[in-house]
């Protein structure tokens, strides 16, 4: 108990720190966030290794904005290969897309997740170039219990927004509904407590994992938009639709998922991830978001 009320403590002052030096979240630049997206995370080796080529393929799909994930708690650098990091900002900007940085903390160590996370916040390409925002993976369970995992999420949250307080930032979270389906996985995710620090939420709603059903998109897509809002309090929450994954959905369950996001008012809506999909997803993704 003395270890969770310390965090607290802690947690409460720097996001104190954080709501004196930040502007208000509509003052901040979502357009990273709006349109259509696509992800690359440190397994795509063959999207790694060609940054101009991947990106102006990107972009030939009409993707306004790449996710591209700069590192993660299991790696050993805080940016991975930032030659290569660098050649994807300047490729993206040059074809006329932003770019988001993405980081996976573990929450284990918040030492270690704020310099990974504050690298990529801060990272700058020999260009000159920069990210256009920054957005953290919640997802990791590996910190029990969910009490001390959410102290030590709300202070990393409270340490971003302060070391940056005019950058858009982004939340990646678990899928609400998923959430509601297994309570065990994260019981009382703080998503209240996230919206004042995050300025768009970005729901992982995977509908492959649940059912095949082109149906079943929508609604899936539909209810985590909702929940999201129901569960920050703010029924005009910024969300971008992650949907997917890719490798699994069909074209019908693809056109039903964005359809559903348009219709929940999603800033932006993508397939996670690049490396997986396919022609025929791009041609329903593009139509969809014309």
């Amino acid at each position: 108990m003395t270890r969770i009320v310390g965090l607290l403590a802690m947690l409460a002052t720097v996001c104190a720190c954080a709501s004196a030096s930040g502007r208000a979240s509509d003052e901040r630049d979502l357009s990273a966030y709006t349109g259509l997206a696509t992800w690359v995370d440190l397994y795509d080796p063959h999207i790694l290794a060609r940054p101009e080529a991947s990106v102006a393929a990107m972009a030939n799909h009409g993707v306004r904005t790449l996710f591209l994930e700069t590192s993660n708690y299991q790696m050993r650098q805080d940016v991975v290969r930032p030659d290569r990091v660098g050649r994807f900002v300047e490729a993206a900007h040059a074809r006329g897309l932003q770019i988001v940085a993405w980081y996976l903390p573990s929450f284990r160590n918040l030492s270690l997740d704020r310099r990974r996370s504050l690298a990529a916040i801060d990272f700058v390409s020999l260009g000159g170039e920069m990210f256009d925002s920054f957005a953290l993976d919640i997802e990791s369970s590996v910190v029990r219990p969910s009490s001390v995992r959410n102290a030590r999420l709300l202070l990393l949250a409270g340490r971003l927004r302060a070391a940056a307080p005019d950058l858009s930032l982004g939340a990646i979270v678990p899928s609400p509904r998923g959430m509601q389906r297994l309570p065990a996985y994260w019981p009382a995710f703080p998503s209240q407590e996230l919206a004042e620090t995050f300025d768009v939420f970005l729901p992982m709603g995977y509908f492959t994992y649940r059912s095949r059903q082109p149906r079943f998109s929508s609604v899936y897509t539909r209810l985590n938009i909702s929940l999201l809002r129901e569960w920050t309090g703010n029924p005009a929450l910024p969300v971008h639709a992650i949907g997917g994954l890719a490798r699994d959905a069909s074209p019908a369950q693809v056109r039903e998922f964005v359809k559903a996001a348009r219709a929940g008012q999603a800033l932006g809506s993508s397939l996670y991830d690049f490396a997986d999909t396919t022609a025929r997803q791009w041609f329903v993704l593009q139509a969809s978001n014309s």
